[in-house]
């Protein structure tokens, strides 16, 4: 299939176009570069040996979205373009409603008018807000509690009032818990902009050098140990997933999946594992908590298995240890 990735040069729609690219497929690369580096199109190159196909464009911009799908006859899109970062929704809120849901509201006009009727969104487990009870399964109530998870939960319900309105469309929402790791070559991984804003780029970060501690925003939370716990998984892992959502692209309606991998780890967690990779102790200070951020959050992903044949394989180990691969070899970055 001819497969369009808007945000398809950030961290994971870069590793799912390595995928798609293995797998047999003509991934299409649409993205701003507003939080990733034209750079890592040679890192897929190198990687995969394809040079992938990439269009520079913001999905809010209805007429290159229209040039570009008359160019390419494209048989599915996986909507990854998103900003993400929970901390920064709370402070500028409208940059995330325009990014996000307008973004969002543009690029199924452009689709609709396009024919194209299949598309796998990138959720994520923040729709759940602060769940009352692990594991988290896809019937959890949602309930929001920061502007990013709001927005992903605006664009779901836009799906669905999409089908439902027309019911040719073909609609997976993957929501995603915590990806984290990197490609196992070094050459591809985690390259936020400026002070990272997730847990495990932030302590690679600390490792090569690049900050001087690590910040544990809360140490009181009703957990085992007082800091957050969340479900990590394997970018690979995730990214497969989506692979195993186009299998069954051609199912009409709304479909919705947790990708996880079923058991939680907390800050101070990660933090050993990330510390056995890389080999010495990391520095870190205590801080209160940070709005919008929740205790426990970890998947029940059984949906997933028994529906789409996938699991996530990978261990904490693991990722630990190719995100230090990918930091180590490349400080600062693409």
């Amino acid at each position: 299939m001819k497969i369009l990735l808007t945000g398809g040069a950030g961290y994971i729609g870069s590793l799912a176009c390595v995928r798609l690219i293995e797998a047999g497929h003509s991934p299409v690369i649409l993205d701003n570069f507003c939080n990733s580096k034209p750079a890592v199109l040679e890192r897929i190159a190198r990687v995969t040996g394809v040079q992938p196909v990439c269009e520079q464009a913001d999905i809010r911009d209805r007429a290159r979205l229209d040039q570009i799908l008359a160019r390419h006859p494209i048989d599915a899109v996986i909507h990854f373009a998103g900003l993400k970062a929970v901390g920064e929704s709370v402070q500028q809120p409208l940059t995330y409603y325009d990014n996000n849901v307008h973004g969002s509201q543009v690029l199924l006009g452009a689709l609709h008018d396009a024919g194209v009727r299949t598309l796998v969104f990138s959720s994520s487990a923040t729709v759940y807000g602060d769940a009352a009870t692990m594991p988290i399964g896809e019937d959890t109530p949602t309930q929001v509690t920061n502007p990013y998870g709001r927005t992903k939960l605006i664009i779901e319900d836009m799906l669905r009032d999409l089908v439902a309105a027309q019911p040719g469309w073909s609609v997976t929402l993957l929501r995603y818990f915590n990806p984290v790791g990197a490609h196992p070559s070094g050459l591809m991984g985690e390259d936020p902009r400026g002070v990272p804003n997730n847990l495990m780029p932030y302590i690679a970060q600390v490792a090569v050098g690049r900050r001087e501690k690590l910040t544990v925003y809360g140490s009181d939370y009703g957990t085992p140990d007082g800091t957050g716990v969340r479900d990590y998984i394997h970018v690979l892992d995730l990214v497969d997933g989506h692979l195993a959502a186009l299998v069954r692209h051609g199912q009409a309606g709304v479909r919705v999946y947790n990708l996880g991998t079923g058991r939680g780890h907390s800050v101070f967690e990660a933090l050993r594992a990330f510390e056995e990779a890389c080999g010495r102790p990391l520095p870190y200070q205590v801080a209160p908590r940070r709005a919008g951020d929740v205790a426990n959050c970890w998947a029940d992903p059984r949906r997933a298995a028994e529906e789409l044949g996938w699991h996530a394989q990978r261990s904490l180990q693991e990722m630990c240890a190719d995100a230090w691969r990918w930091q180590s070899a490349n400080p600062d970055g693409y």
